[in-house]
């Protein structure tokens, strides 16, 4: 096992440095320059605005930049952000807490709603619950986070006035009140990402047991007495959820990628809202820093499913 950890972080070395030198080749070439404001600003001087370059390398050609932000990235440097004026990690972290918050709770919404709802459709296909949990499935993934976010505004925060529509993280309660305003004001967000991914989810969950359960080890496993709860639960939702580990590991980067919309329409403080406020002021540190740790998260979702794999199918050797 340990060995093929290790094979398959070496691996992911150089899939890393690549999309690294992809990103940073593309933000450097962009049009736009973060010290586009003070050319305009009569105010600052010429010789300060070429300092200022020449301090942070702007200058420079884009190789010689690249090899300084790689060696500044593995000493734990991630830049310096030219808008808000403080280092890029500091940034990141203060939003990571509020993004995991939230789209950890909307995935265990998720799986909480397609593991069981995919698996009683499979073993009762085309009765009235497969066809209501299909209609509803079908709806939730075809409707866009952006429109189902807005409708539940509509609805719980101007219509019923029962939950807030912005999210703040300087709450002024504390205590037991400040929990309380916390799960209010992440109910419509969790419940908007959770509900649109259970729903694709539950398709998959649905798809993934029929084409188990009428394999001939599952007949077999039926002529041998066995209780169909243990059927259904040890050889057929164990092997179905092969293709939905899948799934789940490339999809939750997406996830996240989601997740930007859906904090725009919340105000939600995490690392979504960060990166479209700094592709909008052009924060070239800031862009690059956010970027690359999605596609980390890639890296990392697919190592975890390779592991899951050899967890759910024992045929899978490590070797």
């Amino acid at each position: 096992m340990g060995s093929y950890l290790l094979r398959r972080l070496l691996i992911a070395v150089p899939s890393l440095l690549g999309i690294s030198v992809v990103l940073f080749t593309v933000l450097a070439l962009a049009p736009g320059d973060p010290f586009g404001d003070l050319a305009l600003n009569p105010n600052v001087p010429a010789e300060v605005r070429m300092a200022l370059r020449a301090r942070f390398g702007l200058d420079d050609p884009v190789w010689q930049r690249y090899f300084h932000w790689l060696a500044a990235m593995l000493h734990g440097d991630w830049g310096f952000s030219f808008i808000s004026r403080v280092d890029v990690d500091t940034l990141i972290w203060q939003r990571v807490p509020v993004t995991l918050a939230v789209i950890g709770a909307s995935q265990v919404l998720a799986l909480a709603i397609a593991l069981p709802v995919g698996v009683v459709s499979a073993m009762r296909p085309y009765s009235w619950f497969d066809r209501i949990a299909s209609t509803f499935a079908f709806v939730g993934f075809s409707l866009p986070t952006f429109f189902t976010g807005i409708l539940l505004i509509l609805i719980f925060s101007i219509k019923l006035g029962w939950l807030p529509f912005v999210f703040r993280a300087d709450l002024s309660t504390t205590g037991w009140q400040w929990w309380v305003e916390m799960i209010k004001q992440s109910i419509m967000p969790i419940a908007v990402l959770g509900l649109f991914q259970g729903a694709s989810w539950t398709r998959y969950v649905r798809s993934a047991m029929l084409d188990v359960i009428r394999l001939d080890y599952v007949t077999t496993a039926r002529a041998k007495g066995l209780a169909e709860r243990i059927v259904v639960i040890k050889h057929v939702v164990r092997n179905a959820l092969i293709p939905v580990v899948t799934l789940v590991a490339l999809q939750m980067p997406a996830v996240f990628g989601g997740a930007i919309v859906t904090e725009q329409i919340f105000r939600v403080p995490g690392i979504g809202s960060l990166l479209i406020d700094a592709i909008l002021r052009n924060d070239t540190p800031v862009i690059m820093a956010v970027t690359f740790v999605f596609s980390c998260l890639v890296i990392i979702f697919n190592l975890i499913a390779d592991v899951l794999y050899g967890w759910l199918d024992p045929r899978i050797s490590y070797r």
